[in-house]
């Protein structure tokens, strides 16, 4: 699929690799929906920033762990642009938790963000893409969905249901809409780790060095215009899975 002259909705695109993702969009010449959660003031200088580059841009706020926050986001996206054509599942959260203390109410919260949202967005998605012709739908998951994660059970969890629920959809969908999974490693330092934490984790990979934004949305890009892939599941990690 070409990019250019088609409707991307980017979740949690206000800050980080999502808001990274919008940009690139918006650079080969898409219109961006930014979904963004708290992140109000983060999310208009994205909205701002991509219209500078000659496209039109609308920022949609929400709590995707919320039904009725996915039902407005795509009531906005029909109402200001008749349609979607790209869809790409980024917003999330990481949480830890010991697996013996985990509350139900941490547990119900990282399964409807990361896996329960990106899978009624791309319900909501694939009713706009198929009178338009067909899309592509793009979830954003995680090495914990490829490998155990103690620490973080419910995260684990969830990206491996959203792992899943891609083959599902991809399968569901075709041929018309093709979804893909994309699973980064470590592309961007969280806000609590340190420098020395970031330092371990590129020694964990093979090329011994983290990645950045960049490299999943030009990942994501080529995902958008290989129009022979769906099903699939690209991990972007510098080798650190199999290290």
């Amino acid at each position: 699929m070409e990019i250019k002259n088609k409707i991307a909705v980017v979740t949690g695109a206000a800050q980080r690799v999502g808001r990274v993702i919008a940009l690139a969009l918006a650079e080969a010449g898409a219109d961006i929906v930014v979904h963004y959660h708290r992140s109000h003031e983060k999310a208009r200088a994205t909205v701002a920033e991509i219209k500078r580059k000659n496209v039109r841009a609308i920022a949609v706020g929400g709590d995707l762990g919320d039904p009725a926050s996915v039902v407005n986001l795509f009531q906005r996206v029909t109402a200001e642009f008749g349609g979607i054509d790209i869809l790409v599942n980024s917003a999330s959260i990481f949480e830890a938790g010991e697996v013996l203390t985990l509350t139900p109410e941490a547990w119900e919260r990282a399964l409807n963000v990361n896996l329960t949202a990106p899978f009624f967005c791309a319900q909501h998605a694939a009713r706009s893409m198929q009178p338009r012709g067909g899309g592509v739908i793009i979830n954003i998951a995680d090495l914990s969905g490829l490998q155990p994660w103690a620490k973080h059970p419910a995260h684990s969890v969830s990206k491996a249901g959203l792992l899943m629920a891609t083959k599902v959809l991809a399968k569901a969908l075709a041929p018309a809409i093709r979804v893909n999974a994309i699973v980064p490693g470590p592309v961007l330092k969280p806000d609590d780790w340190t420098a020395e934490e970031w330092e371990r984790a590129a020694r964990r990979t093979l090329l011994k060095r983290t990645g950045s934004g960049y490299h999943v949305a030009q990942a994501v890009k080529f995902v958008i215009e290989q129009d022979f892939m769906t099903g699939e599941t690209i991990v972007l990690d510098g080798g650190e899975l199999i290290a």
